[in-house]
């Protein structure tokens, strides 16, 4: 499964050391029962707060590929992990996952029950949002560590989840929240940037940086990947010496350029052929390969077994059931 980011994590005098344990347990639950509320007996809401997902489940779900796009997940209930490139980011009511950048992972919950639902709540993250907190005196975020990725897990405080539930309560009042979501956002994001986690997401934010070159060069190959792929153009477009721009976009997304397009390419694809219908040659040629025995080749070395007998097996009657389709951060 590859290294565990649970495992990696160096223990540390907890945030919430100073705050009673009820208070977390019960900030907790008053968040659970806010996400519940709302999203009913759906897997998933796209709530009328910009942004802002809420996400259920009552049962585990099959280990899928999807892109989670710049956002943060915080857990109510229930346990989930990400594997981006061979390591695995675990995400749970006591650890919150952040994402800089848009990357492919494998991702499933593996932990939620009927009585004990999955319930996460999900905001995507703007960049212009984070910068402008960033030109504030007061705002101070850690400096990255330059081998660091753009996906971490990071400590769910109470501060935190009292704004997660600030934000929900909104839902009650649709009028109020075109004025006040926006301040529970800049909020919210100011609780993450103020933490070590915070670090990677203001290099990424931050004009001029090369993080931030290289998250422009991964958006575009993001929107382009059915496009042939030359690493010099990309440099280019990021300002960047080749062997510089492979350096940090592994830093960060932890693949090369080439590898990163191949692994949304093959998700692409198989989201077709699930999804639409498509057979494996037809699926191959939309999503920017010339050879469909090539793709059928780096098909089964990514998912285990040739296209038409994955898509059969997943959907088998007693196939564990997948995320809700889509391959952005809805699928968290």
């Amino acid at each position: 499964m590859g290294k565990d980011n649970e495992a990696m994590t160096t223990k540390k005098p907890s945030r919430n050391a100073n705050v009673l344990p009820g208070r977390i347990h019960q900030l907790r639950a008053e968040l659970a029962h806010k996400i519940a509320f709302f999203i009913g007996s759906s897997e998933r809401l796209i709530t009328e707060i910009p942004g802002l997902l809420l996400s259920r489940r009552t049962a585990p779900t099959a280990p899928t590929s999807a892109t989670y796009e710049p956002s943060l997940a915080v857990v109510a209930q229930g346990r989930k992990r990400a594997t981006l490139a061979g390591t695995t980011f675990i995400f749970d009511p006591s650890r919150y996952l952040l994402t800089s950048l848009d990357l492919p992972v494998i991702c499933n919950v593996f932990e939620a029950s009927e009585e004990m639902p999955y319930l996460c709540f999900v905001l995507k993250l703007e960049m212009p949002t984070v910068r402008e907190l960033l030109s504030r005196e007061e705002v101070h975020a850690p400096e990255p560590a330059s081998d660091s990725p753009a996906m971490a897990t990071g400590e769910t405080t109470a501060e935190l989840l009292d704004a997660c539930c600030r934000l929900v309560d909104l839902l009650h009042t649709s009028q109020d929240i075109p004025f006040l979501s926006g301040l529970v956002q800049r909020e919210i994001i100011y609780r993450i940037l103020r933490g070590p986690e915070g670090a990677r997401l203001r290099a990424i934010a931050t004009l001029g940086d090369e993080s931030h070159r290289t998250a422009k060069a991964i958006a575009w190959v993001r929107t382009n990947y059915a496009k042939p792929l030359r690493v010099e153009d990309l440099a280019k477009m990021a300002a960047m010496g080749v062997s510089t721009l492979h350096h940090h976009f592994r830093a960060l997304t932890a693949m090369s350029p080439l590898q990163y397009q191949k692994q949304l390419r093959l998700q692409a694809a198989r989201e077709r052929m699930l999804m639409d219908g498509l057979d494996a040659a037809s699926a191959a040629f939309e999503v920017g390969y010339e050879s469909a025995s090539q793709f059928n080749r780096e098909y089964s070395r990514f998912f285990g077994q040739p296209p038409r007998r994955d898509i059969q097996a997943l959907r088998s009657p007693g196939a564990m059931p997948l995320e809700p389709a889509g391959n952005r951060a809805s699928a968290m």
